[in-house]
Protein backbone atom coordinates (compact mmCIF):
# COMPACT_ATOMS: atom_id res chain seq x y z
CA UNK A 1 0.00 0.00 0.00
CA UNK A 2 1.28 3.64 -0.92
CA UNK A 3 1.99 5.65 2.02
CA UNK A 4 -0.80 8.24 2.76
CA UNK A 5 -0.38 11.62 1.45
CA UNK A 6 2.26 10.02 -1.40
CA UNK A 7 -0.11 11.46 -3.87
CA UNK A 8 -0.79 14.40 -2.79
CA UNK A 9 -4.26 15.08 -3.34
CA UNK A 10 -7.43 13.45 -1.69
CA UNK A 11 -9.62 11.81 -4.61
CA UNK A 12 -6.40 9.24 -4.59
CA UNK A 13 -6.51 9.00 -1.09
CA UNK A 14 -10.31 8.19 -0.80
CA UNK A 15 -10.42 5.40 -3.58
CA UNK A 16 -7.55 3.75 -2.20
CA UNK A 17 -8.93 3.81 1.31
CA UNK A 18 -12.36 3.05 0.18
CA UNK A 19 -10.52 0.11 -1.78
CA UNK A 20 -9.35 -1.31 1.56
CA UNK A 21 -12.49 -1.22 3.39
CA UNK A 22 -14.49 -3.27 0.67
CA UNK A 23 -12.05 -5.61 0.97
CA UNK A 24 -12.06 -5.60 4.62
CA UNK A 25 -15.88 -5.89 4.53
CA UNK A 26 -16.25 -8.73 2.42
CA UNK A 27 -13.37 -10.53 3.62
CA UNK A 28 -15.46 -10.09 7.18
CA UNK A 29 -18.22 -11.53 5.95
CA UNK A 30 -20.35 -8.14 6.62
CA UNK A 31 -23.23 -6.77 4.82
CA UNK A 32 -23.17 -2.96 3.50
CA UNK A 33 -26.24 -2.68 5.05
CA UNK A 34 -24.69 -4.14 8.37
CA UNK A 35 -21.72 -1.97 8.09
CA UNK A 36 -23.82 1.29 7.32
CA UNK A 37 -25.36 0.94 10.82
CA UNK A 38 -22.48 0.58 12.89
CA UNK A 39 -21.92 3.86 12.03
CA UNK A 40 -25.47 5.52 11.73
CA UNK A 41 -25.59 5.59 7.95
CA UNK A 42 -27.17 3.42 5.19
CA UNK A 43 -26.07 0.87 2.87
CA UNK A 44 -25.58 3.48 0.22
CA UNK A 45 -23.33 5.29 2.30
CA UNK A 46 -21.29 2.37 2.64
CA UNK A 47 -21.10 2.20 -1.58
CA UNK A 48 -20.10 5.90 -1.77
CA UNK A 49 -17.38 5.21 0.82
CA UNK A 50 -15.91 2.49 -0.97
CA UNK A 51 -15.92 4.30 -3.96
CA UNK A 52 -14.32 6.45 -2.64
CA UNK A 53 -17.02 9.28 -3.83
CA UNK A 54 -17.33 11.47 0.03
CA UNK A 55 -15.27 12.28 2.06
CA UNK A 56 -14.24 10.15 5.52
CA UNK A 57 -14.79 10.83 9.18
CA UNK A 58 -12.44 8.88 11.08
CA UNK A 59 -14.80 7.98 13.76
CA UNK A 60 -16.51 6.16 11.06
CA UNK A 61 -13.69 4.59 9.30
CA UNK A 62 -12.48 3.75 12.99
CA UNK A 63 -15.79 2.10 13.80
CA UNK A 64 -15.78 -0.07 10.44
CA UNK A 65 -12.45 -1.10 11.25
CA UNK A 66 -13.76 -2.66 14.68
CA UNK A 67 -16.33 -3.90 13.14
CA UNK A 68 -14.46 -5.58 10.13
CA UNK A 69 -12.43 -6.83 13.01
CA UNK A 70 -8.70 -5.72 11.97
CA UNK A 71 -6.94 -6.30 14.53
CA UNK A 72 -3.02 -5.30 13.29
CA UNK A 73 -2.52 -1.80 15.16
CA UNK A 74 0.34 -0.44 12.23
CA UNK A 75 -2.85 -1.75 9.61
CA UNK A 76 -5.24 0.26 11.63
CA UNK A 77 -2.48 3.68 12.27
CA UNK A 78 -2.24 3.49 8.60
CA UNK A 79 -5.24 3.32 7.27
CA UNK A 80 -6.76 6.20 9.74
CA UNK A 81 -3.69 7.97 8.45
CA UNK A 82 -5.10 7.50 5.24
CA UNK A 83 -8.59 8.93 6.71
CA UNK A 84 -7.19 11.97 7.86
CA UNK A 85 -5.09 12.65 4.62
CA UNK A 86 -7.72 12.00 2.47
CA UNK A 87 -9.91 14.51 3.89
CA UNK A 88 -7.52 17.61 3.25
CA UNK A 89 -8.43 19.77 0.23
CA UNK A 90 -6.59 19.89 -2.88
CA UNK A 91 -4.69 23.07 -4.51
CA UNK A 92 -7.88 23.10 -7.04
CA UNK A 93 -10.31 24.25 -4.15
CA UNK A 94 -8.77 27.50 -4.57
CA UNK A 95 -10.79 27.28 -8.10
CA UNK A 96 -14.15 26.14 -6.49
CA UNK A 97 -16.08 29.29 -7.46
CA UNK A 98 -15.35 28.80 -10.98
CA UNK A 99 -15.45 25.24 -11.09
CA UNK A 100 -17.88 21.88 -10.99
CA UNK A 101 -17.79 20.57 -7.77
CA UNK A 102 -17.84 16.97 -10.48
CA UNK A 103 -14.72 18.25 -12.03
CA UNK A 104 -12.50 18.22 -9.04
CA UNK A 105 -12.66 14.27 -8.65
CA UNK A 106 -10.94 14.52 -12.23
CA UNK A 107 -8.25 17.02 -10.72
CA UNK A 108 -6.96 14.65 -8.39
CA UNK A 109 -7.45 11.34 -10.20
CA UNK A 110 -5.12 13.49 -13.12
CA UNK A 111 -2.24 14.32 -10.36
CA UNK A 112 -2.26 10.60 -9.15
CA UNK A 113 -1.92 9.21 -12.64
CA UNK A 114 0.69 7.39 -14.08
CA UNK A 115 -0.35 7.42 -17.86
CA UNK A 116 -3.07 9.41 -18.97
CA UNK A 117 -4.21 8.54 -22.51
CA UNK A 118 -6.98 10.76 -23.73
CA UNK A 119 -8.57 11.22 -27.30
CA UNK A 120 -9.70 14.78 -28.59
CA UNK A 121 -11.64 15.69 -31.68
CA UNK A 122 -12.54 19.49 -31.09
CA UNK A 123 -9.64 21.17 -29.18
CA UNK A 124 -5.95 20.79 -28.43
CA UNK A 125 -6.14 18.53 -24.89
CA UNK A 126 -5.80 20.95 -21.78
CA UNK A 127 -2.70 19.31 -20.54
CA UNK A 128 -0.75 20.80 -23.89
CA UNK A 129 -2.38 23.78 -24.53
CA UNK A 130 -0.71 27.25 -24.42
CA UNK A 131 -1.94 29.98 -21.89
CA UNK A 132 -3.52 32.14 -24.30
CA UNK A 133 -5.45 29.01 -26.56
CA UNK A 134 -6.47 27.89 -22.78
CA UNK A 135 -7.77 30.98 -22.70
CA UNK A 136 -9.83 31.19 -25.67
CA UNK A 137 -11.49 27.69 -24.71
CA UNK A 138 -12.24 28.85 -21.46
CA UNK A 139 -14.12 32.05 -22.88
CA UNK A 140 -15.93 29.38 -25.80
CA UNK A 141 -17.27 27.64 -22.86
CA UNK A 142 -18.84 30.66 -20.95
CA UNK A 143 -21.47 32.01 -23.50
CA UNK A 144 -24.19 31.73 -21.83
CA UNK A 145 -22.30 34.13 -18.42
CA UNK A 146 -19.09 35.78 -19.92
CA UNK A 147 -16.34 35.65 -17.11
CA UNK A 148 -14.67 38.45 -15.91
CA UNK A 149 -10.60 39.02 -17.00
CA UNK A 150 -10.00 37.75 -13.49
CA UNK A 151 -11.87 34.73 -13.56
CA UNK A 152 -10.56 34.11 -16.79
CA UNK A 153 -7.19 34.24 -15.06
CA UNK A 154 -8.01 31.93 -12.80
CA UNK A 155 -8.72 29.37 -14.96
CA UNK A 156 -6.08 29.79 -17.32
CA UNK A 157 -3.88 29.52 -14.24
CA UNK A 158 -5.69 26.22 -12.66
CA UNK A 159 -4.98 24.73 -16.40
CA UNK A 160 -1.33 25.80 -16.15
CA UNK A 161 -0.80 24.13 -12.64
CA UNK A 162 -2.59 20.98 -14.29
CA UNK A 163 0.27 20.38 -16.66
CA UNK A 164 2.83 20.55 -13.66
CA UNK A 165 1.71 16.75 -13.33
CA UNK A 166 4.10 16.33 -16.75
CA UNK A 167 7.11 18.38 -15.28
CA UNK A 168 7.49 16.96 -11.53
CA UNK A 169 9.84 14.69 -10.74
CA UNK A 170 8.00 11.97 -11.46
CA UNK A 171 6.09 12.75 -14.26
CA UNK A 172 2.91 11.30 -15.37
CA UNK A 173 3.12 9.80 -19.15
CA UNK A 174 0.91 11.31 -21.40
CA UNK A 175 -0.39 9.50 -24.43
CA UNK A 176 -2.56 12.11 -26.63
CA UNK A 177 -4.44 10.68 -29.52
CA UNK A 178 -6.06 14.23 -31.25
CA UNK A 179 -7.93 14.44 -34.78
CA UNK A 180 -6.58 16.25 -37.63
CA UNK A 181 -10.17 18.82 -37.20
CA UNK A 182 -8.10 20.12 -33.83
CA UNK A 183 -5.27 21.46 -35.55
CA UNK A 184 -7.10 23.31 -38.45
CA UNK A 185 -10.04 24.94 -36.20
CA UNK A 186 -8.76 28.71 -35.32
CA UNK A 187 -9.40 28.79 -31.70
CA UNK A 188 -9.16 32.18 -30.45
CA UNK A 189 -6.87 33.59 -33.75
CA UNK A 190 -4.47 32.20 -36.48
CA UNK A 191 -2.01 33.41 -34.59
CA UNK A 192 -3.24 31.71 -31.15
CA UNK A 193 -3.37 27.95 -33.32
CA UNK A 194 0.30 28.93 -34.71
CA UNK A 195 1.63 29.34 -31.23
CA UNK A 196 -0.17 26.37 -30.02
CA UNK A 197 0.56 24.17 -33.25
CA UNK A 198 4.39 25.28 -32.61
CA UNK A 199 4.08 24.39 -28.88
CA UNK A 200 2.77 20.62 -29.67
CA UNK A 201 5.84 20.33 -31.48
CA UNK A 202 8.27 21.04 -28.55
CA UNK A 203 5.71 19.41 -26.15
CA UNK A 204 6.01 15.79 -28.64
CA UNK A 205 9.64 16.05 -27.92
CA UNK A 206 9.12 15.11 -24.42
CA UNK A 207 10.68 11.77 -23.29
CA UNK A 208 6.94 11.58 -21.14
CA UNK A 209 4.65 12.40 -24.09
CA UNK A 210 3.36 10.77 -26.67
CA UNK A 211 0.92 13.11 -29.65
CA UNK A 212 -0.58 10.97 -32.11
CA UNK A 213 -3.10 12.85 -35.10
CA UNK A 214 -5.15 11.16 -37.32
CA UNK A 215 -5.50 12.72 -41.06
CA UNK A 216 -7.90 13.43 -42.49
CA UNK A 217 -7.66 10.91 -45.20
CA UNK A 218 -7.81 8.07 -42.46
CA UNK A 219 -11.35 8.39 -43.32
CA UNK A 220 -13.61 7.67 -40.48
CA UNK A 221 -12.62 5.32 -37.32
CA UNK A 222 -13.89 3.97 -34.27
CA UNK A 223 -14.70 6.21 -31.81
CA UNK A 224 -17.57 7.46 -32.57
CA UNK A 225 -18.92 8.58 -28.85
CA UNK A 226 -16.58 11.89 -28.50
CA UNK A 227 -13.90 12.50 -26.59
CA UNK A 228 -12.77 10.36 -23.99
CA UNK A 229 -9.47 10.05 -21.03
CA UNK A 230 -7.93 6.85 -19.61
CA UNK A 231 -6.48 6.84 -16.44
CA UNK A 232 -3.84 4.26 -14.97
CA UNK A 233 -2.22 4.57 -11.63
CA UNK A 234 1.00 2.85 -10.62
CA UNK A 235 -0.83 1.34 -7.32
CA UNK A 236 -2.38 -1.85 -7.17
CA UNK A 237 -5.30 -0.41 -4.96
CA UNK A 238 -6.15 2.12 -7.43
CA UNK A 239 -8.53 0.70 -10.59
CA UNK A 240 -7.95 2.45 -14.33
CA UNK A 241 -10.64 4.96 -14.93
CA UNK A 242 -12.32 6.60 -17.89
CA UNK A 243 -13.43 10.00 -17.16
CA UNK A 244 -15.90 11.37 -20.06
CA UNK A 245 -17.34 14.98 -19.78
CA UNK A 246 -20.32 16.20 -20.63
CA UNK A 247 -21.47 19.89 -20.89
CA UNK A 248 -23.11 19.98 -17.44
CA UNK A 249 -21.59 16.68 -15.53
CA UNK A 250 -19.02 14.20 -16.13
CA UNK A 251 -18.82 10.08 -16.03
CA UNK A 252 -16.51 7.71 -13.81
CA UNK A 253 -16.23 4.37 -15.35
CA UNK A 254 -14.49 2.01 -13.28
CA UNK A 255 -16.41 -1.62 -14.81
CA UNK A 256 -13.94 -3.86 -16.07
CA UNK A 257 -16.32 -4.86 -19.19
CA UNK A 258 -16.55 -0.42 -19.97
CA UNK A 259 -13.18 -0.21 -19.41
CA UNK A 260 -12.10 -2.78 -21.75
CA UNK A 261 -14.35 -1.18 -24.24
CA UNK A 262 -12.44 2.04 -24.15
CA UNK A 263 -9.08 0.44 -23.76
CA UNK A 264 -9.95 -1.57 -27.44
CA UNK A 265 -11.01 1.93 -29.06
CA UNK A 266 -8.31 3.93 -27.73
CA UNK A 267 -5.78 1.48 -28.93
CA UNK A 268 -7.95 1.13 -32.47
CA UNK A 269 -7.80 5.33 -32.71
CA UNK A 270 -3.99 5.01 -32.18
CA UNK A 271 -3.36 2.35 -34.35
CA UNK A 272 -5.74 4.61 -36.98
CA UNK A 273 -3.60 7.40 -36.51
CA UNK A 274 -0.51 8.58 -38.08
CA UNK A 275 3.17 6.84 -36.28
CA UNK A 276 4.14 9.25 -33.54
CA UNK A 277 7.22 10.24 -35.65
CA UNK A 278 4.80 11.31 -37.98
CA UNK A 279 3.80 13.95 -36.07
CA UNK A 280 6.07 16.71 -36.14
CA UNK A 281 5.92 16.85 -39.67
CA UNK A 282 2.40 16.74 -39.96
CA UNK A 283 2.05 19.98 -37.22
CA UNK A 284 5.00 21.60 -39.27
CA UNK A 285 2.42 21.63 -42.72
CA UNK A 286 -0.96 22.57 -40.09
CA UNK A 287 1.34 25.95 -39.43
CA UNK A 288 2.95 26.65 -43.07
CA UNK A 289 -1.37 25.86 -44.45
CA UNK A 290 -2.05 28.80 -41.51
CA UNK A 291 0.41 31.31 -43.53
CA UNK A 292 -0.73 30.95 -46.67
Amino acid sequence: MTEPGAYGGPTALRIMLGVHLRRLRENAGVSRTDAGWAIRGSESKISRLELGRVGFKVRDVDDLLTLYKLEDPEERDRLLALARDANNPGWWQRYDDLTPQWFHSYLGLEMAADLIRTFELQFVPGLLQTPDYARSVVQLGRQDKPLSRAEQDRLVSLRMSRQEVLTRQRPARLWAVIDEAVLRRPIGSRQILKAQLEFLIDAARRHNVTLQIIPFEKGGYTATGGAFTLLRFNDADLPDIVYIEHLTSAVYLDKREELDTYVVTMDSVSITAAQPRETESILRRAIADLDL
